[in-house]
């Protein structure tokens, strides 16, 4: 079993979206003062690595704690556009893709894309249920068109709109 990493690594000072919140990490519990370690948290629902719920663009749209787990997670592969895209797989894009590929997505029901998707087309899918995937990493070392299980569970955020998320490719073979 090969198991590639697509997370970014959340960290001080990360780059976030615009008017996002800003990424600190403090240590509140240390090994020498407290006998274990804890440490703050303190970011946007969309920091680094994240997954989309419907009601991040769409007021009625379902939140994290509505949608169906295995939404988060099946067989997918790294797109071509040149090829056909295949039907109810998740679809990972590595090139930037946007409002023009929509009917094409769309056709084929995935229930999940990921990867360089423009915002304009993240608020389309939004509206169709598909799942949402944004700042993936490592898209490059996934073959093109080779099928693989794909993870990306949210923390179970109630009402989450958002939230980031180990993101995972796994080849079984």
């Amino acid at each position: 079993m090969k198991v590639i990493d697509l997370s970014q690594t959340i960290h001080n000072g990360m780059d976030v979206y615009p008017g996002d919140p800003e990424v600190t990490i403090n240590t509140v519990c240390t090994l020498s003062e407290d006998e274990y370690v804890v440490r703050q948290l303190t970011m946007g629902s969309h920091t680094g690595t994240h997954v989309d719920a419907f009601s991040h663009m769409h007021e009625s749209g379902l939140t994290l704690s509505e949608i169906p787990l295995q939404q988060f997670l099946g067989q997918a592969v790294r797109i071509d556009l040149r090829h056909p895209f295949p039907e109810k797989t998740g679809l990972i894009f590595a090139d930037c893709v946007d409002l023009d590929h929509y009917e094409k997505i769309v056709k084929v029901h995935p229930p999940f894309v990921g990867g360089e998707i423009s915002e304009k087309l993240e608020r389309a899918l939004l509206k169709k249920q598909i799942v949402t995937y944004t700042n993936l990493a490592s898209l490059e070392s996934l073959p093109k068109l080779e099928p693989f299980l794909f993870v990306g569970l949210p923390l179970k955020i109630k009402d989450g709109d958002g939230s980031p998320v180990r993101a995972v490719a796994v080849f079984l073979s």
